[in-house]
C-alpha cells in the first residue's frame, strides 16, 4: 500500500540545504570566473599600456568597497570596471569615458570621480558650483570645464545659463547692439544654454567657429557616440543611450528647427576683454559686447597641428569626412587614438593604393577594446600598414618622409589625416585671467 504521508520537517530542511549549497557553489563558481576573466583584462590593460585614464574616472576605495558589484552592472561602457579580490577595481582606465554611474550606483560611497592620475595631470578651470569662472561674469560648462559626457553637459549649459538670468536680471536692461549673453561653442553645452537663454528672454547670441554638434561633429562617421537621458528646455526629453554621430547631429538640428534658436557658425572668438559693465568679445565677423560670457567650445579648441614642412597642402586634414574621397589614393593617418583607429577602420572598406597609420608610440594603447578588435579585423582584411615610434618629418605634395629609429623614409602619398587631438585654448583662457588648475587625480 502507498504510503502518502507528508514528509519530515528534517528533510524539508535537507532539500533546502542542499539547494541552497548548490545555488552557493554555482554563485562561487560565476564569481570566481568573472573575477579571474577581470584579472586578465587588468594585466592586459597593463600590458598594452591602458593605464592612464584619459578624461574624468572613478577612484574606488578598497576600504570602504563592500564588494557588491553594483558599480560594475552600472557602467555603460561594459568591463571597465570588475571584481578582483572581493573589491572593486577599474580594469581599463584609458577606456573609461567619465560616464559616472558607478559613482551613483555604488551605496557605500566607495567611488570618487577625478581628473587626472598621479602620473599625468589634467589642467581644469576653477570654477563655482554656478560654473562661473574666477573672472566675474565668465562662466565655462561642459568638456571644456572637464565634463564630456553629452548628457553632463546639456546639464551644465543649463545651469549655467540659470545663474547667468539671474546675475542678468540684477543689471540694467541691454543696450541696443548688446548683449546679455554671448555663448561660444556650438555642442551639446552650448545648445543646451542657448536654450534656457531664449527661455528666459535673454537678449543671447551664440558663436561656434567650425559646424553645429562640437567636438562630436569631427567624430568619424557612425561612430557611436554614449549619452543618458536628458532634459532640454524649450523641446523635451531626449532619450538617447548609445547613439551614432550622425543621429546626434540630426538630434541637434531638429532641436533647432523646432525651437527656433540660432547658432551663428563659422565665426571664431579670437579675444575676450572684460570691459565696463562686461566683455568685448573679438570674432571673425567683427566685435560684440555682452554683460556675460558663457564657454562651452569643448577641450580640443582648435586641432593639434605637427608643425611640419607642408602641412599647408591643401591634401592635409584634421578629420575624416567621407572614405569615399580616397577611393584609389595613396593616404596616411596619422595618430593613435580612437579617432586615427576609427578613421583607418572606414578607410579600410575602400580600393586604396595604400594606407598606412603612423604614430609616435610604442602602442596602440589609447582606444577602447572594442575599437582596436575593430582596427585589428580591418589591418587583417586589408594590406594597411601600421609604423610605430615614428614621426613625420615633412609633407610633399606627391610624398611625406618619415624618420623612425634614425633613418628617413619616403612614402608615396596623395592625403594626410592628421588625428592627433585638439589643443585646450589656454591663451584665451590666460589672456582673459582665468585661473586654471592641473588635477593629479584628487577630487
Amino acid at each position: 500500500m502507498a504510503d502518502f504521508s507528508m514528509p519530515t520537517t528534517g528533510s524539508h530542511y535537507a532539500d533546502y540545504a542542499i539547494a541552497l549549497v548548490a545555488l552557493w557553489l554555482v554563485f562561487g563558481a560565476l564569481r570566481g570566473w568573472r573575477e579571474r576573466r577581470a584579472g586578465r583584462r587588468f594585466e592586459q590593460a597593463a600590458d598594452n599600456g591602458s593605464t592612464e585614464p584619459t578624461t574624468l574616472h572613478p577612484v574606488i576605495s578598497a576600504e570602504k568597497c563592500v564588494g557588491c558589484g553594483a558599480c560594475t552592472h552600472a557602467c555603460p561602457e561594459g568591463d571597465i570596471i570588475g571584481m578582483i579580490g572581493g573589491k572593486a577595481q577599474l580594469l581599463e582606465p584609458a577606456s573609461c569615458i567619465g560616464h559616472g554611474a558607478c559613482k551613483t550606483a555604488c551605496p557605500a560611497g566607495a567611488i570618487e570621480l577625478v581628473f587626472g592620475s598621479a602620473r599625468r595631470g589634467v589642467d581644469i578651470p576653477l570654477l563655482s558650483p554656478s560654473f562661473e569662472s574666477n573672472v566675474p561674469g565668465l562662466f565655462i560648462a561642459g568638456e571644456l570645464g572637464g565634463m564630456g559626457l553629452v548628457a553632463n553637459a546639456i546639464e551644465q549649459g543649463r545651469q549655467a545659463m540659470e545663474a547667468i538670468a539671474k546675475r542678468v536680471a540684477a543689471k540694467a536692461p541691454s543696450e541696443p547692439g548688446r548683449y546679455d549673453v554671448i555663448i561660444v561653442g556650438g555642442g551639446p553645452a552650448g545648445i543646451s544654454a542657448s536654450l534656457t537663454a531664449k527661455q528666459r528672454g535673454l537678449n543671447h547670441l551664440t558663436l561656434e567657429q567650425d559646424t553645429l554638434g562640437g567636438t562630436v561633429a569631427h567624430y568619424p562617421r557612425a561612430k557611436v557616440v554614449m549619452t543618458r537621458p536628458a532634459m532640454l528646455p524649450l523641446y523635451g526629453k531626449v532619450r538617447l543611450r548609445r547613439v551614432r554621430k550622425e543621429r546626434l547631429l540630426s538630434l541637434w538640428q531638429d532641436v533647432i528647427a523646432k525651437t527656433g534658436i540660432k547658432i551663428h557658425q563659422g565665426v571664431r572668438v579670437e579675444r575676450i576683454t572684460p570691459a565696463s559693465g562686461g566683455f568685448d568679445v573679438a570674432t571673425s565677423a567683427g566685435s560684440v559686447h555682452a554683460k556675460s560670457v558663457l564657454l562651452a567650445t569643448g577641450r580640443r579648441g582648435s586641432p593639434r597641428r605637427l608643425g611640419v614642412p607642408g602641412e599647408q597642402l591643401s591634401k592635409v586634414t584634421y578629420r575624416l569626412e567621407h572614405a569615399a574621397h580616397y577611393r584609389g589614393r595613396h593616404v596616411l593617418v596619422v595618430g593613435g587614438g580612437e579617432s586615427a583607429l576609427e578613421t583607418v577602420i572606414a578607410l579600410a572598406r575602400q580600393p586604396f593604393k595604400s594606407l598606412t597609420l603612423c604614430y609616435r608610440g610604442d602602442v596602440l594603447s589609447r582606444a577602447r577594446p572594442a575599437i582596436r578588435q575593430s582596427f585589428d579585423a580591418a589591418a587583417k582584411s586589408a594590406p594597411v600598414r601600421v609604423v610605430l615610434q615614428a614621426h613625420v618629418r615633412s609633407i610633399e605634395p606627391t610624398r611625406v618622409l618619415i624618420e623612425r629609429d634614425g633613418e628617413t623614409h619616403a612614402l608615396p602619398n596623395d592625403a594626410v589625416i592628421i588625428c592627433a587631438g585638439g589643443v585646450l585654448p589656454t591663451s584665451l583662457l590666460d589672456n582673459i585671467g582665468v585661473s586654471v588648475e592641473r588635477k593629479f587625480g584628487i577630487a
